[in-house]
């Protein structure tokens, strides 16, 4: 097990990675009451589990349905409401049990239930577990803008243990993997080349396994919200593969691609962008190109008309004045932000992807 420590100027709290990591919970102070935010189907699977380890004492859990569509203003104000009938006051300790989805609604209402009550994020996929849970963001989508309403609230810890990633389906653990694989771009040579070597035996259930991998993901994430806690600068190379994958996504209404499989695709296109613009060698272009592939068939997008996904691209929330800050890969281990990249570069970039060796068929 492995105790990570977020050392922001104004918040520090541990992420705990590793079996047994829920037992964390047991050293918090009391609370007046404890409610989790979860899935029915997720907490009928894990439940007694969670509760025997972390000897929590609850309430009812708080279910909320499966998938995007609860991350909503309207579901911020039905939770709430039921908290208050539920008796939570300033000092009760919501637990958001669940993905991406349930760890930001639940981070927002605990942002902002009563001006803000303590939370505590136990991420249950991969994807949560190495990025979302740890910083602090949360947020809830308006229309088909995702977390577009949001906040930065930092939780009082983060608990991932990989035992909780058994029960997730083959291509739900992929999705998470191309976060793995981002952050191993980040990392540097030492990790990429870790993963490179394991990736392809990478299984839902290998709790052991799986440790040092998620450890060593959620250490990149913890290192660069520890030195820029509100995406002030350095927390954008984050966004690595996520400029092309929340177009991708937009532009598919958000129904073919799971998160990590548009940042699979990101990847891959921004990796071609970066070698067009001669800021990557092309065998490094390639080793990343393979790692994202090595991960396994990601959603086709041969058929995606490119005008539309580009002229999506200056609407992502991280557009300033409709300039693209692009976060472009240098090498492994290190990236650059510019901004004047031209579109037609993009666009060539994504149509050569589009035409390329496809990752939607496994070879």
């Amino acid at each position: 097990m492995r105790r990570l420590r977020v050392t922001a100027r104004s918040f520090h709290y541990d992420v705990v990675v590793g079996q047994g990591a829920w037992r964390a919970l047991r050293r918090l102070p009391p609370y007046s009451s404890v409610f989790v935010l979860t899935e029915r189907k997720l907490w009928n699977r894990w439940g007694k589990a969670f509760v025997r380890q972390s000897g929590l004492t609850s309430g009812p859990p708080l279910f909320v349905p499966a998938g995007e569509q609860s991350k909503s203003l309207p579901m911020v104000e039905d939770v709430a409401s039921r908290l208050l009938k539920q008796g939570a006051d300033r000092r009760t300790l919501l637990v958001a049990f669940g993905g991406g989805v349930v760890g930001d609604l639940g981070g927002f209402v605990a942002s902002t239930y009563m001006r803000g009550i303590d939370c505590v994020q136990v991420p249950t996929t991969v994807v949560a577990q190495v990025d979302s849970a740890i910083g602090g963001k949360t947020g809830v989508n308006v229309g088909t803008m995702k977390n577009l309403v949001g906040t930065f609230y930092p939780p009082r810890l983060v608990l991932a243990d990989p035992i909780v990633l058994g029960s997730l389906g083959w291509r739900t653990f992929r999705s998470g993997l191309y976060e793995v694989v981002k952050h191993a771009i980040l990392d540097g040579p030492g990790f990429f080349h870790l993963l490179e070597a394991r990736i392809g035996s990478l299984r839902p259930g290998q709790g052991a396994a799986l440790e040092s991998i998620l450890a060593r993901a959620a250490q990149v994430k913890v290192e660069v919200v520890s030195r820029d806690e509100r995406e002030a600068g350095l927390r954008r190379v984050l966004n690595l593969g996520h400029t092309f994958g929340h177009a991708l996504e937009e532009a598919t209404a958000y129904r073919r691609f799971l998160h990590g499989e548009a940042v699979g695709w990101g990847l891959l296109a921004v990796t071609r962008l970066a070698e067009l613009l001669g800021v990557l060698k092309p065998a490094e272009a390639g080793q990343i190109a393979r790692m994202v592939r090595q991960v396994g068939p990601l959603p086709p997008i041969r058929d995606l008309a490119a005008s539309r996904v580009l002229a999506l691209l200056p609407q992502d929330k991280k557009a300033v004045g409709g300039r693209i800050h692009w976060v472009l890969p240098q090498r492994i281990g290190k990236v650059k932000i510019v901004n004047d990249v031209p579109l037609q570069l993009a666009a060539t970039a994504l149509r050569e992807v589009q035409r390329g060796p496809d990752p939607s068929v496994r070879g």
